[in-house]
């Protein structure tokens, strides 16, 4: 490639950097500038057709509306939550299992946003734990940043395993179905000594950059009862994908994870005598909000307003079940709830298309569960009706946002057709990589991952993107196919800490648009650590 294609491939990426993390730009400024400069040079000089930048837009402006629904059913289930006043149930639920807010970010992101990645994935972890988290006194930079973190070892089997039985047994060419299994369990054996790590570095991330003290040593003080979590569900997560397969490992880790560690919290096992509260003053403090107060530890049992704690926590049990219901492959729902679609085949006389089941979709189901909710939280229509308008009210930055993000992704993922002989322009980034670092692949292979992940918003894409070039590099470079397939696997999860299409969803749910590029800030180095960390661990334990 010339310097010129080079830098066009590389454009969407480095848009994004220079002006959401560079800049600080907001979303709903910096995607439509940089749409417009990745389309024009997309025409100029990879010489895409006009009416193959026309149908990638298109087709990335249907996906934007289905993310934007995906938010707003969030948004609208918490709204009816606060209106009923479940969320102060909740919030004193979790004062009696653990008044620490360390704790109850474990598990929240990590434990209940696991679960939630491995029923239904595509953005839904983070749509529905940050705005819990902020409901519990975490501020919204906090809560989004550490709902990101913890949205990423779960990401491996997310959706009912499909990362793994789409975008790695359809990304690889003739890939057998026990290598596809031994794929998946070499990356959740190398997940076991680097994913368990990270609810310690949430808490860590927590009381040194969002606390008013920004201590270090608070953070490393709940490290024993952190790395009990980490393992709480990594253990589980591995057992379960050698015994029964793929599609459950990160549902029944995270149950039996949520199991064991809210059993611990509530007999203060591994715990420090004191829990830590946020203070008066968080160091993330924003304008237009009220900073969380100093909340005092509560002794012995915690008072509850009067309605009981299983109907608060209904529509949440609610919406876990169903979305395991819908995505579980032999029972009917799925395929009745996929029946309605609405199809754009041909875009524009393209072999591009897009189709979309709105019953299937994750914000429909909240929805539906949202209205039911309000009347089994002896709610009122006007409760719903004022949540709706309120929901509604916040989405339009978001709307902004994600229609310059998604179509910018889409053209630069359906660049292969074009007239100067190129292939699409992620694949050229990894091939000009490839000429230079074969030698050292084990070290690259995460990155790709992470490279696809961050752009398309999608394991399950990147893998599907990555996996036919992954396994030729690792025959260029000397390495056991399975290995380096599991390295992209693990790349592609930490890709979704900073995923442009995540961060832009789940700022827009706790209402912090325009701080996108804060949130890339403070997720890309636990991302830069989960690649380091798993290429390291396969340098020792499996080279």
């Amino acid at each position: 490639m010339t310097v010129l294609q080079w830098l066009t491939a590389a454009m969407p990426l480095l848009s994004v950097f220079m002006l959401l993390v560079l800049l600080r730009m907001p979303a709903r400024r910096a995607m439509p500038i940089s749409l417009l400069v990745c389309t024009l040079l997309a025409y100029l000089v990879w010489q895409m057709p006009a009416v193959q930048l026309a149908a990638a837009a298109a087709e990335g402006l249907v996906i934007a509306a289905t993310i934007l629904w995906i938010v707003f059913g969030a948004i609208l289930l918490l709204n009816v939550l606060q209106q009923t006043g479940a969320i102060d149930v909740i919030k004193a639920g979790f004062g009696a299992i653990s008044p620490d807010k360390r704790v109850q970010l474990i598990i929240i992101a990590w434990l209940f946003g696991s679960f939630l990645e491995g029923a239904a994935g595509f953005g839904t972890p983070a749509a529905i734990a940050a705005p819990l988290l902020v409901a519990l006194g975490f501020t919204p930079l906090s809560a989004v940043v550490l709902a990101l973190v913890a949205d990423s070892s779960a990401v491996s089997f997310g959706a009912v395993g499909t990362p793994v039985l789409v975008g790695i047994a359809q990304g690889v060419p003739g890939i057998a179905v026990d290598e596809v299994l031994q794929v998946a369990l070499t990356a959740i054996s190398i997940d076991i000594a680097v994913a368990s790590w990270l609810p310690l570095l949430m808490v860590v991330m927590l009381t040194r950059f969002f606390s008013a003290k920004r201590s270090w040593r608070d953070g490393l003080a709940i490290a024993p009862f952190a790395l009990l979590s980490g393992l709480a569900f990594t253990v589980p997560a591995y057992l379960v994908a050698l015994l029964l397969g793929p599609e459950f490992p990160s549902v029944l880790g995270a149950l039996i994870g949520l199991a064991v560690v809210c059993t611990a919290a509530r007999y203060r096992v591994l715990l420090p005598a004191r829990p830590w509260l946020f203070a008066s003053s968080p160091a993330d403090t924003l304008p237009r909000e009220n900073s969380p107060a100093e909340q005092p530890a509560p002794s012995g049992f915690v008072s509850t307003p009067s309605m009981p704690l299983w109907r608060a926590w209904l529509p949440y049990v609610l919406v876990a079940a169903l979305l395991v219901l819908s995505r579980m492959p032999g029972l009917p729902l799925k395929q009745s709830l996929q029946q309605l679609a609405w199809q754009w085949p041909a875009i524009f006389g393209t072999e591009l298309s897009v189709s979309v089941s709105p019953l299937y979709l994750p914000g429909t189901l909240f929805v539906l569960v949202a209205i039911v909710s309000c009347f089994l939280l002896r709610g009122s229509s006007s409760m719903l009706w004022a949540s709706c308008r309120h929901s509604g009210r916040m989405l339009l930055p978001s709307a902004i946002a994600l229609a310059g993000a998604v179509p910018m992704v889409r053209i630069f993922l359906q660049s292969d057709v074009n007239g100067a002989g190129l292939p699409a322009m992620p694949l050229a980034l990894a091939a000009e990589a490839a000429r230079y670092l074969a030698d050292s692949w084990l070290w690259f292979a995460p990155f790709v991952g992470a490279l696809g992940s961050f752009i398309a918003g999608s394991a399950t894409f990147s893998n599907l993107m990555f996996g036919s070039f992954q396994q030729a590099m690792a025959a260029e470079a000397g390495l056991a196919p399975t290995l380096v397939l599991a390295l992209q696997m693990l790349g592609a999860n930490a890709g979704n800490m900073i995923c442009v299409v995540n961060v832009v969803a789940a700022a827009s749910v706790v209402n912090l648009q325009g701080r996108e590029g804060d949130i890339i800030r403070y997720t890309l180095w636990p991302m830069l650590f989960y690649c380091v960390a798993a290429s390291s661990v396969a340098w020792l334990l499996f080279v």
